[in-house]
């Protein structure tokens, strides 16, 4: 089997499709809004197509332990809240994808923790799962018109604590490793910049609310544009009501 190469061929062109492939499904829905649902039910299938695809490759090749087993890593919960978000769309499904898949899983697909590289089945695991959030993600925001409010970062923090709390007890209980919270991934990752255990878990928390703000940020500019041409656009009118 090929070792994974960071930023090689397979790297990259994963990279690039997790982008193209929203960027296309939005034209479409722009094209004709009568694909928007289809789309999301699609994408919707995805997810848990490769969800149980991982698990039936997992249980018969024997790779299936307690330490990966159970749905407690962020980007599983990413997953839940996305799917969620595809099929029945909601305002707090939406906000908790948006800023759980951005802030983590595109870090994951930068930086990924994979040993295997293109066409071996993790690697397409791996990256299906992986990049089909972030697709579906961009796709909730500029096809299905979603899109995070100033409120959604309190929210999206205090559940980031909830889901921190649950790895943390479950790793506690079980000797696992979920959120890597006892220990950094073995491959490269940006983890490898971040201080030894257990002190790079409050820089990761620091990370998390750099991260939401980040995220937030281009919103919070088209708001404030908007809201500057709106301005505008009512002192002009009541210049010339007053000037006739």
């Amino acid at each position: 089997m090929t070792p994974f190469a960071l930023f090689g061929r397979s790297h990259l062109t994963a990279l690039v499709l997790s982008l193209i492939i929203p960027a296309a499904l939005v034209a479409l829905t722009g094209a004709t809004r009568r694909v928007e649902a289809p789309i999301r039910w699609i994408l919707a299938a995805i997810l848990i197509g490769v969800w149980v695809w991982w698990y039936v490759l997992a249980y018969h090749r024997g790779w299936l332990t307690i330490g990966d087993g159970l749905p407690m890593n962020l980007c599983d919960w990413a997953t839940i809240a996305t799917i969620v978000a595809l099929l029945y769309p909601n305002q707090k499904a939406y906000e908790l994808s948006y800023f759980w898949a951005l802030g983590g899983t595109v870090q994951g697909m930068i930086t990924p923790d994979t040993l295997y590289d293109f066409p071996e089945a993790r690697f397409l695991i791996f990256f299906v799962y992986h990049g089909g959030i972030i697709a579906a993600v961009l796709y909730l925001s500029f096809g299905a018109r979603l899109r995070p409010w100033p409120q959604s970062i309190p929210r999206v923090a205090l559940w980031s604590f909830v889901y921190l709390l649950a790895a943390a007890t479950v790793d506690f209980v079980l000797g696992t490793n979920y959120g890597f919270l006892r220990a950094k991934p073995v491959q490269v990752t940006l983890f490898n910049v971040l201080s030894t255990w257990p002190w790079y878990i409050p820089e990761l928390i620091a990370l998390g609310f750099l991260s939401a703000a980040i995220y937030y940020a281009p919103w919070f500019i088209a708001d404030r544009v908007r809201g500057a041409r709106t301005n505008a656009g009512e002192v002009a009118i009541s210049k010339r009501g007053a000037e006739s």
